[in-house]
């Protein structure tokens, strides 16, 4: 094998590939990774089984047998918004229910007001403070979702900031167009035209303007019904935008058998998900986003059917949901933790969960989540012992340093 490309070599570090989907780590201890110009893997194994190469030529980041894993992937995010919600944090403690919230006229249309009334500038600046906050516990790819502005103008005005992140952040960030968030206060009791105006105005332009990567819709009893969800879809499809749902956090309605039908990558927070939605992921190759963040904050009882899940072999993933509403945290590794006490997953699913598992979730699982030759170098060095103390402790940040695509970002 030629090293003539390679630039870049790590060695001596323990390794936790991620090629096994959760099953376990697929460790290599004492391993090596050498990555080439273009931020691409081109070898990793085993220290002993190097080939031959000048180490002249190129940068040695030698270790001393901290672990390397894939750069974490947060693939459900709302960090872009005006305003907080600690007035309803408070509510909930005096006992109304997040339902109940919002149709008394708070909860996502109180998100909307003030991020209608912020600047680009202003959304930009506090976004980028809760995507530093991830960054800096590991995370080298996020997803963010418009849908508090519902309308056309700040529609777009939410994802250019979410492009104006992509362009200064140093990673990834995946856009994901979420008009029908819920239904405005313009359009109260006028739902159906609503939907009109996401189908026949948003999308065309948002696709035009490529400000998105997908679609999403808050399929529930307090957000859109089946017929409307099925029309976001097929507009969706038709502009290429690849598709995801909220579904089934507070009911069943079927919302994920209906995604299923559309090709959609994931169905997200799935508390009330029956057998059949589980089989129709299942059969669709889909992910099962879990969302211990939301579940934590609002005090559900109703947890995700998790064995259901893995006996069928749909893969979890596991993101923050953060959000001013139903989860106000930026911490990937809290969310580790919370899955593994709330939900009862393993510390190998729970890793597979933002690593792997939340690259498919986005469709971007033949580039990063894994440590495999032909994919970004997309690698978060951690000071611990064994993978498993990223879920054990929580309060302790052991990140040592941070690359994407073999560049060092922290």
């Amino acid at each position: 094998m030629t090293t003539q490309c390679w630039q870049t070599l790590f060695s001596g570090f323990n390794l936790a590939t991620m090629t096994n989907s959760g099953k376990c780590c697929a460790e290599i201890i004492n391993g090596a990774i050498a990555i080439g110009k273009s931020g691409i893997i081109l070898w990793i194994g085993h220290i002993d089984d190097l080939p031959n190469f000048d180490p002249e030529k190129l940068q040695i980041i030698e270790g001393n047998g901290e672990w390397i894993t894939p750069g974490l992937i947060d693939c459900h995010t709302h960090i872009i918004y005006g305003g907080n919600r600690a007035n309803e944090f408070e509510m909930r403690l005096k006992g109304k229910s997040y339902q109940e919230i919002a149709e008394s006229g708070g909860g996502i249309l109180s998100t909307v007001k003030a991020t209608r009334a912020a600047t680009q500038d202003e959304l930009y600046t506090s976004a980028l403070k809760r995507l530093n906050t991830l960054i800096k516990e590991g995370v080298t790819t996020v997803e963010i979702k418009s849908g508090y502005g519902l309308d056309t103008k700040n529609e777009i005005k939410m994802l250019k900031v979410a492009e104006m992140l992509n362009k200064h952040s140093f990673i990834s960030i995946h856009k994901t167009f979420l008009g029908a968030h819920t239904v405005p206060e313009e359009y109260q009791g006028k739902a159906n035209e609503y939907i009109q105006i996401v189908c026949n105005e948003m999308i065309p332009q948002i696709a035009k303007l490529k400000l998105a990567d997908m679609v999403d819709v808050f399929c529930e009893n307090v957000g859109f019904n089946i017929e409307q969800t099925e029309k976001v879809f097929k507009e969706a499809r038709k502009n290429n935008l690849k598709i995801r749902i909220h579904s089934e956090q507070l009911s069943n309605i079927g919302a994920t058998k209906l995604a299923s039908m559309y090709g959609a990558l994931s169905s997200d927070h799935i508390e009330f998900i029956d057998e059949d939605g589980v089989l129709a992921m299942a059969e669709n190759d889909m992910v099962a986003v879990l969302l211990p963040g939301a579940y934590y904050f609002l005090r559900e009882k109703k947890m995700p059917p998790i064995e259901l899940l893995r006996k069928n072999n749909v893969p979890l993933a596991i993101a923050t949901d953060s959000n001013p509403g139903s989860s106000p945290i930026t911490s990937i590794l809290l969310m580790l933790n919370m899955a593994c006490t709330l939900f009862k997953l393993t510390p190998s699913e729970a890793l597979a969960g933002v690593t792997c598992n939340a690259a498919k979730a986005l469709g971007i699982n033949d580039k990063a989540g894994q440590l495999i030759e032909g994919m970004y170098a997309d690698i978060a060095i951690w000071d611990i012992k064994q993978p498993s103390e990223l879920a054990y402790q929580y309060g302790v940040n052991p990140l040592v340093s941070l690359f994407k695509k073999g560049k060092r970002i922290m």
